[in-house]
């Protein structure tokens, strides 16, 4: 019988299982810590209920969970607009297979003047009382929210950044985009996160950081003008206080990467596999660094 059953199974069903199972995993990874997890399950008990009403003969519950399921299939391109948005973004960027295989193609930069003159910024805001937010553009584009503020095209000084958020600067209450050396624009409009329930209670301006990173691969800098405490949001998530310059950098330095005229992407799947099977041995300075663990993340 087993043999019956697979000499019906081609090279072409075989392909077909695996690329499948690549999307289905995929998928998932971009779903994980979202609510697109507990919307799913939602969808699956409501199956699941219906199959049960249709198994037991029960043709009035089984009616009304029926309509039910087809008006959550109806409104899930709504539902999950911030995911699909993302899985297209990544897809025009090359970006859907990169994973951990880019992060082995870009080590970290050994300095940077721009995110150094960033970082002083940021803690000489801390110092004064004044709050902040510097977004540091990454491969996705910013222009849509650079145009909501005011186009500056100026070298990053540290100067500068302070200067823009003072209380007497009319551009304050927005944020700074950073591209490489240059400021684009400053007092930004951004898109705000959900405010999580039962949790911490964000204020305005780390729910824009937090709403940036989970559209965009932009790392946000904030500074809480309330308690001076400085933070990073990347990738959705808020890193805890930074207590020095020094510490700032080196995780700036390790989550950003300059920008490249052009980016060959064909080979991104290869290189993320060959990354998993052979993984590279840490050098001396990773291993130094290994040695003082610190956790950043929330």
């Amino acid at each position: 019988m087993i043999e019956q059953w697979l000499a019906h199974i081609g090279v072409f069903d075989v392909l077909d299982i695996v690329a499948t199972s690549v999307l289905i995993y995929y998928t998932l990874l971009l779903i994980r810590g979202t609510r697109a997890v507990q919307i799913l399950s939602g969808i699956l008990v409501l199956v699941g209920l219906l199959a049960l009403a249709k198994l037991l003969h029960l043709n009035l519950l089984g009616s009304i969970l029926q309509l039910l399921v087809v008006g959550a299939a109806v409104t899930l391109p709504i539902v999950f607009q911030p995911e699909l948005r993302r899985v297209l973004e990544q897809l025009g960027r090359g970006g859907l297979f990169r994973l951990d295989a880019d992060d082995a193609r870009h080590p970290m930069r050994s300095a940077d003047p721009s995110l150094a003159a960033a970082c002083r910024s940021a803690f000489a805001l801390s110092s004064l009382g004044l709050g902040g937010l510097m977004v540091i553009e990454q491969q996705s584009g910013l222009k849509d929210f650079a145009e909501s503020g005011t186009p500056l095209d100026a070298l990053i000084s540290n100067e500068l950044l302070i200067s823009l958020f003072s209380h007497r600067s009319p551009l304050h209450d927005g944020a700074t985009i950073l591209c490489d050396d240059r400021i684009l624009a400053a007092g930004c409009l951004l898109p705000l996160a959900d405010q999580p329930r039962g949790e911490r209670r964000y204020g305005t301006r780390h729910r824009a950081a937090l709403g940036l990173s989970e559209q965009t691969d932009a790392v946000v800098i904030v500074i809480s003008e309330e308690s001076g405490a400085i933070c990073v949001a990347r990738e959705g998530k808020l890193s805890r206080p930074f207590e020095n310059e020094g510490a700032l950098l080196t995780y700036l330095l390790s989550a950003t990467r300059r920008h490249a005229p052009e980016r060959n992407s064909a080979n991104d799947l290869w290189l993320h596999i060959r990354a998993r099977l052979f993984p590279s041995k840490p050098s001396l300075d990773e291993t130094t660094n290994a040695d003082h663990p610190q956790e950043l993340r929330t």
